[in-house]
C-alpha cells in the first residue's frame, strides 16, 4: 500500500537569499530586468511565464498563464488572440493583474495596472517572427471557443495550411485581424524575495507625487 504525503505537512523553508533596501533599484523596471535576468542566467524553464488575472463577465477573477515578449521598457508586452475570454475581459475591464514566480530562486513579482493593445505594426514584427507552424495555430484555433474533438483542430489546421502554404517567407501566414499585441502600463510593482521561517522580504513600488517611485517594506 502507498503512503500518501499529507497536503499540510508539505512545506520549505527559504534560504537561498534575502532582499534589502540598499539593494533595490530606483526603477523598478530596472530591479525587474535585474531579476529576470537572473532566472534566465540561471536556466530556468519559462522565466518569461507570468500568470495574468483579468476580471470575468460575472465579475470574478480569471487567470492563466501568458509569455512575455519583449524587455520592459514601460510596460510588459504579450500577445493573444483579441476574440479568447481573456481578450474580452480585457476589453470590458483593462484593469490587470501579473504574476511572475521563479520559485527556484524563491522569488516573485506582482504587477498591477492597466493593459492596452500595441500597435499592428508591431504585433506583424513580433507574428513574423513565430515559426510557421505557430503562425498557422493563430488562425487554425477560435481560442476559448468550444471544439467537439482533437480532430477537429487538426482539421481546422490543416484548412489554414492549405490556405496559407509554407512558402518560407516570413510573411506567407498573414497576421490575423482577431490576433495581436497587448501591453501592461504598470501603477504598482511589489517584489517578494523567500526568507527562513516564512520572514519573507517584501517591498512594493508606487508612484509618488514627485513622478518618481516609492519604495515601501511591507510586512510578509
Amino acid at each position: 500500500m502507498s503512503q500518501h504525503t499529507s497536503i499540510d505537512s508539505i512545506r520549505h523553508d527559504y534560504q537561498r537569499d534575502s532582499l534589502g533596501r540598499s539593494d533595490l533599484q530606483a526603477s523598478p523596471f530596472e530591479q525587474f530586468a535585474i531579476w529576470l535576468q537572473d532566472a534566465i542566467d540561471d536556466g530556468l524553464p519559462e522565466p518569461t511565464a507570468m500568470t495574468l488575472a483579468t476580471i470575468g463577465a460575472d465579475g470574478g477573477p480569471t487567470a492563466r498563464t501568458v509569455l512575455l515578449k519583449d524587455q520592459p521598457q514601460g510596460g510588459f508586452t504579450f500577445y493573444t488572440n483579441y476574440e479568447s475570454r481573456k481578450g474580452q475581459e480585457m476589453a470590458a475591464h483593462p484593469q490587470v493583474g501579473l504574476l511572475f514566480l521563479w520559485k527556484e530562486l524563491e522569488r516573485q513579482v506582482h504587477i498591477r495596472g492597466v493593459v492596452e493593445k500595441v500597435s499592428r505594426e508591431e504585433s506583424e514584427n513580433y507574428f513574423f517572427s513565430r515559426p510557421y507552424a505557430s503562425r498557422i495555430g493563430a488562425w487554425a484555433s477560435r481560442q476559448s471557443q468550444e471544439i467537439e474533438s482533437r480532430e477537429a483542430l487538426m482539421a481546422q489546421a490543416a484548412e489554414a495550411e492549405a490556405r496559407f502554404p509554407d512558402s518560407g517567407a516570413a510573411d506567407c501566414v498573414p497576421l490575423p485581424d482577431f490576433w495581436g499585441g497587448y501591453r501592461v502600463k504598470p501603477s504598482s510593482f511589489e517584489f517578494w524575495q523567500g526568507g527562513p521561517g516564512r520572514k519573507h522580504d517584501r517591498f512594493i513600488y508606487r508612484p509618488a507625487d514627485s513622478g518618481d517611485w516609492e519604495i515601501i517594506r511591507l510586512n510578509p
